[in-house]
């Protein structure tokens, strides 16, 4: 494991936090490699390229109207070499009415090109129930 390249996806995982709490999709995006292929939890079953995703970050940015609670929890990071990969669990809605806040389950990977760490894969998810097939926001680590 390279502490240094661990250390840089951490300071890349805080900058791009910080850019969804800020509603700055260049600043979420940035990041992304051309080729991603993420896994969101809203409304389709996968994006493939960065272009694609955008434009679904800038959908769910417009339905985030009010103040907005989104911050992680148990962040772990690995890296080695050109290749990283980290998990957390995120909390994340309306600041202004946090029994509508929930978690969700995120996992990046990531490659370094040019010495720069891009997203080549995200994915985000709720745990459900099987018997209702409803999403478990409620749940806390």
């Amino acid at each position: 494991m390279s502490t240094a390249a661990e250390n840089e996806l951490r300071q890349l995982i805080d900058r791009w936090m910080q850019a969804v709490r800020d509603r700055d999709i260049p600043g979420i995006t940035a990041p992304y490699a051309d080729d991603i292929v993420a896994f969101d939890a809203i409304k389709t079953l996968q994006f493939k390229g960065k272009a694609v995703y955008q434009a679904h970050w800038e959908m769910c940015m417009g339905l985030c109207t009010g103040p907005m609670i989104f911050e992680l929890a148990e962040l772990t990071v690995y890296a080695d070499g050109d290749l990283g990969l980290a998990h957390w669990l995120n909390r994340c809605g309306p600041s202004d009415d946090e029994s509508q806040c929930g978690f969700m389950r995120a996992t990046v990977g990531y490659r370094r090109q040019g010495g720069q760490w891009q997203v080549i894969h995200e994915h985000w998810s709720a745990p459900f129930d099987m018997e209702t097939q409803k999403a478990l926001f409620d749940l806390k680590p």
